[in-house]
């Protein structure tokens, strides 16, 4: 391999000039693949309107946005329980950073608005989930606590509009969807108890039918994000109702009443969180808090199923963000720093570490287009597309977020000392990448909802059936689709055994991504791009001697193109 050295590595800088740093970055303009890529996955005519937006994003989350995400990081939300003349009226105080970043992403980009509403950015029509996840994807490689807001507010618009009453619709969509600050009313899930987080059988919180056919929900919730959030939707178990998941029922729980007054409930304490600090999870207890019954009352599990689902798609998202701007982070450093004489990225051990960072990361920002896709498609009544999707979502969430773990810490490794330090982007990335791995379902939860959308939905053949038409209309990548039936035999083994359920779903993970990335490299005529997805297979499916010589992980061109 040849390597071009330093100019000046004979006279390595001293002081503050050794230390590379990054702030003000365009984190747009420094992603090698970001608009070719999005070429495949939007119109031409969305694409061109929003390059401008998708470019001001980009230049924000590499400057203002980082620092104001890593103030409202240090100086996390604080609960109020009474006002000073000692009157009992809750609020939770947040920074003025955390404020301005929620005029950025509600306001000023409308991301948890885009996809219900016409106007936003000035697009004549709501926009696919690609362009909503592009932004976001952008927004969250500076701030990730906010993205859990913005998620939720999506997801609880999509779920109240597919299942509520016409008249409930109407009464809080608007609210949902608002880009004015004053008009918002955010969204929330609360779900978690004590004794009931991802059983939701076990739900103790109990909902009793008022004269008015609205319900009183009494009992506590023990995290519920985005504490304060203008309404929220709540399972909850009927009272009288029958045992199991048949007695849960979901409501929607507003903060103010409609004739304003405050509902009753009420936020016990805030959580004292690894991560995502810059927004408020609490404990809330309900003490007989009027709400409204959405959807049919026995299929409330099966509801609330469908804003886990965007959650879990969004936390998915939010991990390949969280991936890319942590490489970005340690291609700077590499590229800055000099040490013994060389930039460290001109080093054969450095470039092969960098480029295990590569390969999660963009597995996963393939990956969520592909599940953005097939929503957009699911959505629109393709046949084949739910259950597509059905499986997509859990394959995304459950292996992108485990990868985020490792790649934030690795890439914090890079930048050596100061890597640890809280001035910089570093640790924060690396505590809130743990997230993923255990809000909207723990690692062992998602993997085996895997086999149940293989199992409820059939879409092992749907997902075989897609990867073979990704084969068939990019580059050619030999032997994958072999290795696919193989992973699939396997987790149809793991609907007998289901010990082998992560196994078969990082198996599935894996083959998908390398085939989504050779159609993108099709597509393209990129071979760096297939390369890329040939190291899937290599490094990532087909066994390997751990006592052999290390082959190189990818050839020099795409070395050269990423590491640039």
């Amino acid at each position: 391999m040849t390597h071009i050295r330093s100019r000046d590595a004979g006279v390595p800088p001293v002081g503050a000039e050794a230390v590379p740093d990054s702030r003000g970055l365009n984190l747009w303009r420094a992603d090698p693949w970001a608009a070719s890529l999005l070429s495949l996955y939007l119109p031409p005519d969305l694409l061109a309107h929003l390059a401008p937006h998708l470019d001001r994003m980009g230049a924000l989350a590499g400057g203002r946005l980082d620092k104001l995400a890593g103030l409202a990081d240090r100086n996390p939300p604080v609960l109020r329980h009474r006002t000073r003349r000692g009157e009992d009226a809750q609020g939770i105080d947040y920074h003025p950073a955390y404020r301005e970043m929620e005029r950025i992403a509600f306001a000023d980009y409308g991301l948890a608005a885009m996809s219900h509403r016409p106007g936003v950015l000035g697009w004549p029509a709501p926009m696919p989930p690609v362009a909503k996840y592009a932004l976001t994807y952008l927004f969250v490689q500076a701030e990730f606590g906010l993205c859990c807001p913005l998620s939720m507010t999506d997801a609880l618009a999509r779920t109240l509009r597919r299942f509520g009453d016409p008249a409930l619709v109407a009464r809080y969509l608007p609210a949902l969807t608002a880009i004015d600050l004053d008009a918002l009313r955010q969204g929330a899930m609360f779900m978690t108890e004590q004794g009931a987080g991802s059983d939701i059988a076990a739900t103790a919180v109990l909902a009793e039918e008022a004269a008015d056919g609205t319900w009183r929900l009494s009992g506590d919730k023990w995290f519920c994000s985005n504490a304060d959030a203008g309404m929220a939707l709540v399972l909850a178990r009927r009272k009288g109702g029958p045992a199991g998941l048949r007695g849960v029922s979901l409501f929607l729980l507003p903060r103010e009443l409609p004739d304003g007054a405050p509902n009753d409930y009420r936020i016990v304490r805030l959580k004292d969180k690894l991560g995502t600090k810059s927004m408020a999870s609490g404990e809330v207890r309900l003490e007989g808090a009027t709400a409204f019954l959405v959807g049919e009352p026995e299929a409330g599990f099966r509801q609330m199923a469908d804003m886990v689902n965007a959650s879990r798609l969004s936390n998915g998202m939010r991990a390949a963000g969280l991936m890319r701007r942590a490489v970005t982070e340690a291609m700077y450093v590499a590229r800055h720093r000099i040490a013994f004489g060389q930039r460290i990225i001109e080093m054969p051990l450095m470039r092969r570490q960098l480029m295990k960072l590569v390969l999660p990361m963009e597995q996963a920002r393939s990956m969520v287009f592909q599940a953005a896709e097939a929503l957009r498609r699911s959505d629109a009544g393709e046949d084949g597309a739910y259950a597509l999707l059905r499986i997509l979502t859990p394959l995304l969430k459950f292996r992108a977020c485990r990868d985020a773990r490792r790649v934030t810490g690795d890439a914090m490794e890079v930048r050596g000392g100061c890597g640890y330090i809280e001035e910089w982007a570093d640790p924060r990335l690396l505590r809130d990448s743990h997230l993923g791995s255990i809000w909207e379902g723990t690692s062992n939860i998602v993997a085996l909802d895997v086999l149940r959308a293989a199992q409820r939905e059939g879409s092992l053949p749907v997902l075989r059936a897609h990867v073979a038409g990704l084969l068939g209309n990019g580059a050619a990548l030999d032997g994958a689709l072999p290795l696919f039936d193989r992973a699939a035999a396997l987790a149809e083994r793991a609907q007998e055994n289901s010990a082998l359920a992560r196994q078969a779903a990082s198996a599935l993970y894996h083959l998908t991504s390398a085939a989504a990335m050779a159609w993108e490299a099709g597509r393209l005529g990129d071979v760096e791009r297939l390369a890329l997805a040939s190291a899937v297979l290599r490094h990532r499916v087909l066994p390997r001697d751990p006592l052999a010589d290390a082959e190189e992980v990818v050839p020099d061109a795409l070395l050269d193109r990423v590491l640039a």
